[in-house]
């Protein structure tokens, strides 16, 4: 109660300070700590809680809450690893794409107009690209709503749940890249395993907590290796055969069968993968800067090739 009351007297946001002010509440109403958090699931998300109540039948609760940010601690940084490798990827697709929109949308139709009279001689790319900037800018209106209105349904078709499904399932059929994205929610999903395990939840409720860090497909492998572990067969057999294990993380998963210390045995396995998706991290990232300038370097130097293109025939003609 003191270690809540001095949280709740240093907190400057009303938001938060209004948060621990309810929690104190039902705690002076007899309410346990598990059950004052759970009425708050915007503040106190379910791993945060299920760890609570974990913890209020074994009685560490301090070692349970510095187990979660740990936790926590390492699931963000993953997080910003990934963001920080797709910066300037992204950064490079925005500035390339601005440059060819403003090529396309601006220079081709001011050359267009000069060759006009001329189309027939035109070498074909040149033609079709001098057809665009005449369509464009005699239907300026018209194409600027057509590709707002394509952004939009874009936008809107990658919201809708389907549509976004349709994109994983592409995305999981890559033969690399479908691996590595397996093997990144599993990690994610045997972090989080680990951790409940290790705070004292039993294997299949904690199994079932974390089910949702998957994608549907191993979702459904995993409701049925839950079965097979209610059964009574071991957590390495079963999900060996749900497909949810790679060579490293079943031997791991025996050891901690066989030692008792499997929240810990899965806490390394993620350990484990993590370190290896850091360096294909890395790895991919180095790759994709130089292919990606290259590509729109590619597509720029095509356009203004296509567009110099008859000028240079012309200056041919003259010598």
């Amino acid at each position: 109660m003191e270690s809540l009351q001095t949280l709740e007297e240093k907190e400057s946001r009303t938001e938060t300070r209004k948060v621990l002010t309810q929690v104190l509440a039902r705690l002076y109403e007899g309410e346990s700590f598990s059950t004052a958090i759970a009425r708050d699931p915007e503040s106190f998300p379910p791993l945060y809680v299920a760890t609570v109540r974990a913890s209020e039948k074994t009685s560490n609760l301090a070692e349970a809450l510095t187990r979660y940010v740990a936790y926590q601690e390492q699931v963000e940084h993953i997080r910003k690893k990934l963001s920080a490798a797709a910066v300037y990827p992204v950064l490079l697709l925005v500035v390339g794409g601005g440059v060819a929109m403003f090529l396309l949308g601006w220079v081709v139709p001011r050359f267009s107009g000069i060759y006009a009279d001329n189309m027939a001689s035109l070498p074909l790319g040149s033609r079709l690209l001098m057809e665009w900037g005449m369509l464009l800018e005699a239907r300026a209106a018209e194409v600027a709503i057509a590709f707002v209105a394509a952004l939009v349904a874009l936008g809107y078709g990658l919201t809708r749940p389907a549509a976004r499904a349709a994109v994983s399932r592409r995305l999981w059929r890559l033969p690399a890249l479908g691996e590595r994205l397996r093997i990144f929610q599993l990690t994610r999903f045997y972090r989080t395993v680990g951790m409940l395990l290790a705070g004292g939840i039993p294997a299949v409720t904690a199994l079932g907590m974390a089910e949702g860090l998957l994608h549907p497909e191993l979702r459904l492998r995993l409701a049925g290796a839950s079965r097979d572990i209610r059964e009574g067969k071991p957590i390495s057999q079963a999900m060996e055969q749900a497909g949810l294990t790679t060579p490293v993380a079943l031997r791991m998963l025996r050891v901690g069968e066989k030692s008792g210390r499997m929240g810990e045995m899965m806490e390394s396995i993620a350990a484990f993968y993590d370190e290896e998706l850091a360096r294909a991290v890395d790895w991919l990232t180095r790759l994709i800067e130089p292919v990606l300038m290259v590509l729109i370097g590619l597509t720029i130097g095509v356009i203004v090739v296509l567009l110099y293109m008859p000028i240079f025939d012309l200056a041919g003609t003259i010598q």
